[in-house]
C-alpha cells in the first residue's frame, strides 16, 4: 500500500477546502438556521412532538443528513472531475498509485470534509434545541458510513459527468427529492399505508432512520436493517468504481 501516495492526495483535496474554508463552513450554518426558523418554528408549532421527541429535536438528524448527503457528493464529484477538466488525471493515472488508492486518496478527503460540516451543523443546532445523543458510536458509524458511501457515489458521478452541468443533474434531481421524501423532516409512519410501503423502496429511510435511532432510539425501520442497506450501497459504489478503473471509463477518452 503506497500510504504516501493516499495521503498526498488527500492532503491537497483538504488543502483546497481548508482555502475557501469560511464558504464551505458559513453557508451550512446559515441554512441550518433557516431549516430552524422554517420547518422548527412555522411547522413545530403546529406538530410539538414525534413518537416522543420534540419536533425541533427531531429533525436535527435529518437536516444533517441532507447536508451530509449533498456535500459528500458534491466534494467527491468535483473532486475527481477538475483533473478530467485539466487532463491532470493523465498524471494520477502513470504516478506509482493504484485505483484503491487513488480512490482512498479522494473519497476519503470527501468524506472527511463532509463529517466536520455535518459535525458543524449539530453544534450550530445545539443553539436552538436541546439535542441528546444517547448513541455516540452508532451516531458516528452512520456519519462516517454515509459520507464515505456517497462520497463514493460523487466519485462516480464525477467520472461519468462531461460537463459542468451533468454534476448537479442527480443530486439535484435525484438525491435531494429522496432526502425530502425519506423523512428527514417527518416520520414515515404519519403517512398513509400505501405510501408508507412505497417510501420503504427509497433507500435514503433507511440511512436517516438509523442515524435518527442513535440519537433518540427512534426509528421507522429496525436499525440492523438500516445498517445492511447502507452497507449494500457502499459495495455496489465500490463494484462500480472497481468496474469503471478495470474498463478505463472515462478515464481513458
Amino acid at each position: 500500500m503506497n500510504w504516501r501516495g493516499v495521503s498526498t492526495i488527500f492532503v491537497y483535496e483538504m488543502k483546497r477546502f481548508f482555502r475557501t474554508l469560511f464558504q464551505s463552513l458559513i453557508s451550512p450554518v446559515i441554512s441550518t438556521t433557516l431549516y430552524f426558523v422554517v420547518f422548527g418554528s412555522a411547522i413545530g408549532g403546529r406538530i410539538t412532538q414525534i413518537d416522543g421527541v420534540s419536533y425541533g429535536a427531531f429533525i436535527v438528524p435529518g437536516m444533517i443528513m441532507l447536508s451530509l448527503l449533498t456535500q459528500s457528493i458534491s466534494n467527491a464529484s468535483f473532486g475527481i472531475y477538475f483533473p478530467r477538466f485539466s487532463g491532470t488525471i493523465y498524471e494520477y493515472l502513470s504516478a506509482p498509485v493504484s485505483a484503491m488508492e487513488m480512490v482512498m486518496g479522494f473519497v476519503g478527503a470527501a468524506a472527511a470534509k463532509s463529517v466536520l460540516i455535518g459535525l458543524v451543523i449539530l453544534a450550530t443546532s445545539t443553539l436552538f434545541v436541546s439535542v441528546s445523543i444517547m448513541h455516540p458510536f452508532w451516531m458516528m458509524l452512520f456519519l462516517v458510513l454515509t459520507a464515505v458511501t456517497f462520497s463514493l457515489f460523487g466519485f462516480i458521478i464525477g467520472l461519468w459527468a462531461d460537463g459542468f452541468e451533468k454534476l448537479q443533474i442527480i443530486p439535484l434531481l435525484i438525491v435531494t427529492p429522496l432526502t425530502f421524501l425519506g423523512g428527514s423532516f417527518y416520520s414515515i409512519r404519519v403517512l398513509p399505508p400505501f405510501w408508507q410501503q412505497v417510501s420503504y423502496f427509497n433507500p435514503v429511510v433507511y440511512l436517516i432512520s438509523g442515524f435518527r435511532w442513535a440519537f433518540y432510539e427512534v426509528s421507522d425501520v429496525s436499525l440492523y436493517v438500516s445498517l445492511g442497506m447502507t452497507c449494500v450501497f457502499m459495495a455496489v459504489c465500490l463494484l462500480a468504481v472497481g468496474w469503471i478503473f478495470r474498463t478505463g471509463y472515462r478515464l481513458k477518452t
